[in-house]
């Protein structure tokens, strides 16, 4: 299986470069930091694997244009879109800069990437798309709004995603993590609610594309929480938005 996984140079990439790091895989693994995307791809070839490296920053939507367009010219099995960044909990208005790129990074990099490659797996009449999205994406806290409105995004272009492909038999699917011991979440200066490891978290992520579900979020007890919370009047949702977000900024 040849398996594109973007942010593999740690965390979350990082784990899921591993995990599939076997003898009968061939991965391409993305990111912009050269030393430890190495790193991780010469740990993946000691199990086992081909691995194939490519270096580039997601924010850069030209680059990420032309990597797509290289790699539609072989056969792909499955693309894992992991790499995000978080600017943390603070209040305040974002700057435009800080809010232009973490979208380009989050969202408009997906769309860049993948625009070579929908159609190459639309011929192929096969493969898979995995989003990695996040819980924040459903419910926009005031100290997070741009990650929250970047990964809404993607949530809905990966719907329509969905919809557009199936008669293709390509499977698309929304991963959706609440909070994974990372490199992106170890900035955080609160309580994070229903923490999971890394190794806990890519167990749920991969096992979830092994049972090609479509919509997957979890901790399940986390998401529940969510969507009672959505179910409020406006009125109730607002006072417990301002309780549990009281701490992450001002």
């Amino acid at each position: 299986m040849r398996i594109i996984i973007t942010g593999a140079s740690s965390g979350l990439g990082e784990a899921l470069a591993l995990h599939y790091a076997t003898k009968e895989n061939q991965l391409v693994l993305l990111a912009r930091r050269e030393d430890r995307l190495n790193d991780v791809a010469a740990r993946c070839i000691a199990m086992g694997a081909k691995v194939e490296t490519i270096i580039a920053d997601v924010n850069n939507v030209d680059l990420m244009q032309n990597i797509g367009k290289q790699l539609a010219n072989t056969h792909i099995d499955r693309v894992i879109l992991n790499a995000g960044v978080s600017m943390g909990h603070s209040g305040g208005v974002t700057p435009f800069e800080d809010f232009h790129r973490l979208f380009q990074t989050n969202f408009l990099s997906l769309h860049a990437l993948l625009e070579s490659i929908i159609p190459k797996l639309i011929a192929q009449k096969s493969g898979e798309v995995v989003f990695i999205s996040s819980l924040a994406s459903l419910i926009s806290m005031p100290t997070s709004v741009a990650y929250s409105a970047s990964k809404r995004a993607m949530n809905a272009y990966a719907e329509g995603l969905r919809y557009q492909l199936k008669p293709y038999g390509i499977d698309v699917m929304t991963i959706l993590p609440g909070f994974i011991d990372s490199e992106m979440t170890r900035k955080n200066r609160f309580k994070m609610p229903f923490l999971l490891s890394t190794e806990q978290g890519v167990k749920r992520i991969t096992n979830a594309i092994a049972a090609k579900k479509y919509f997957y979020p979890f901790p399940f007890r986390f998401y529940l929480m969510i969507r009672f919370v959505l179910l409020l009047p406006h009125s109730l949702r607002d006072k417990i938005i301002y309780f549990t977000n009281f701490k992450k900024g001002s």
